[in-house]
């Protein structure tokens, strides 16, 4: 239990007092995996961070030229594309490539750009969706083909061409990563290898429900009225469920005693209980208020397995109540968000609309469990959202998540003006509760302070 007086503490040291997160799922009956009850909190300074960060196509265009380009970003699931031929687009910024497995089995992923005069060999963000069955790569404009590994397949009027060498002429590749049945891919041909910008999470995963073992129920993506960062930043710590959650949410009465760990450059968490119902702190818990809390949190559990148990066809009987419950987020930079929960089985993306610094896509999956021998179904589509347009719009969208998502984004627009009209031009994080933002920008800046 946490007794202190934060004023005689060193930065970062604080906590809200009474039960911790760990105090919490230590208590639970069934065992939590060991990654669960890990802490690795760092103070990692109380600087200001300029809002022009968020504001400025400078700053944009930096991150365009020297982040995007040498960082590891998902891109699809692997069952987005399960045969020979099946491909599609993925987009950030002005770069486009076409994602596809070829006759081997192999992904492979494409500069999604002719090598005559440039045309897009497939349509763009707009028809960006799922696997479309296709032996070639043919330019609309001219009729360039290639084949789906890559190589060149026809060059009408080839005798027009005697300075070109045509085996040469294959498809430039970006790198190409998987893990968890995602699909990674990275321009920079001199990039570290994916396992090591994964950092812990392969050994932390390896304790949950494995993600190759999940099937995507939903999938909506919903342009939001703010730079990517604002966007990634308002789910990366549970400050503010106090008060953006306060009104018609199941976890509106939660308090700020969520757990904060940072695992290394790349990769932060949040645990987050939900279903203990502490009393209004400061005022101290006795024993009796645990044990009651312990119990709600233990039905709570027990409602959730039998609610999905049959619906998804596992045995959920060994699941601690930490994974049935808790809001468990692992974050890896730059924009990828995972829970390796039962209950919760989000996946997030964040990334700009376009090349446009005020906007944003923000990609949201449900992965569920599959069942013992089940194949991979066939993804749904996405489900494109407008930046008015809300989540309850979306099909199999839980109803209280889609009013919890509502208020997540809600303060998102507001927040995008109030960078430019704000005096002060700058933004004071909380030591503890918002150190995954302070991470996110440090991180962020050892690519764009990289040397070309």
């Amino acid at each position: 239990m946490n007794v202190q007086n934060p004023k005689a503490m060193k930065p970062g040291e604080a906590r809200t007092p009474g039960q911790s997160t760990r105090d919490i799922i230590l208590r639970d009956p069934i065992a939590a995996p060991g990654p669960i009850v890990t802490e690795q909190y760092e103070f990692l300074g109380d600087a200001d961070i300029p809002f022009n960060r968020y504001t400025s196509r400078e700053f944009h265009d930096l991150e365009m030229k020297k982040l995007w380009p040498k960082v590891w970003q998902w891109v699809c699931r692997e069952e987005h594309i399960p045969e020979a031929g099946d491909h599609m687009v993925y987009e950030v910024g002005d770069y486009s490539f076409i994602i596809t497995r070829t006759d081997s089995g192999e992904v492979k992923a494409f500069y999604n750009s002719c090598l005559h005069r440039g045309t897009q060999l497939r349509p763009g963000q707009d028809e960006e969706g799922y696997a479309l069955a296709g032996s070639d790569f043919r330019c609309p404009f001219h009729a360039w083909t290639w084949n789906i590994d890559g190589t060149l397949k026809d060059l009408p009027c080839d005798w027009d061409f005697p300075h070109l060498d045509k085996d040469k002429l294959n498809l430039p590749e970006a790198k190409v990563g998987l893990w968890g049945g995602f699909v990674f891919i990275n321009m920079d041909p001199n990039a570290r290898p994916l396992e090591e910008h994964l950092e812990v999470l392969p050994e932390h995963f390896k304790e949950f429900f494995p993600l190759d073992r999940r099937y995507t129920e939903v999938h909506l993506r919903r342009t939001l009225p703010c730079n990517w960062k604002a966007a990634a930043e308002a789910f990366i710590e549970a400050y503010h469920v106090r008060e953006t959650h306060m009104g018609g949410s199941t976890i509106g009465n939660a308090q700020t005693n969520a757990q904060y760990d940072i695992f290394g450059d790349n990769v932060t968490r949040f645990i987050h209980t939900r279903g203990y119902v502490a009393p209004k702190w400061p005022e101290p818990e006795s024993e009796e208020d645990i044990a009651n809390s312990m119990a709600e949190r233990i039905m709570m559990a027990q409602v959730k397995r039998d609610e999905l148990q049959p619906k998804y066809g596992v045995d959920l009987s060994k699941f601690s109540e930490s994974e049935m419950l808790d809001s468990i987020e692992y974050f890896l930079f730059p924009n990828m968000f995972l829970f390796p929960g039962i209950g919760l089985p989000m996946i997030y993306r964040f990334r700009p609309a376009g090349n446009d610094v005020d906007s944003c896509w923000f990609d949201l999956l449900f992965l569920r469990p599959l069942k013992d021998g089940e194949e991979h179904p066939e993804p749904p589509r996405v489900v494109k959202l407008d930046v008015h347009e809300t989540y309850d719009k979306v099909p199999n969208m839980d109803g209280p998540l889609a009013a919890v998502y509502e208020q997540d984004t809600s303060n998102l627009e507001r927040q995008q003006r109030g960078f430019k009209a704000s005096h002060k031009q700058a933004e004071s994080l909380a030591n503890y509760q918002e150190v995954r933002v302070r991470q996110l920008h440090i991180t962020l800046d050892k690519y764009l302070n990289a040397r070309d």
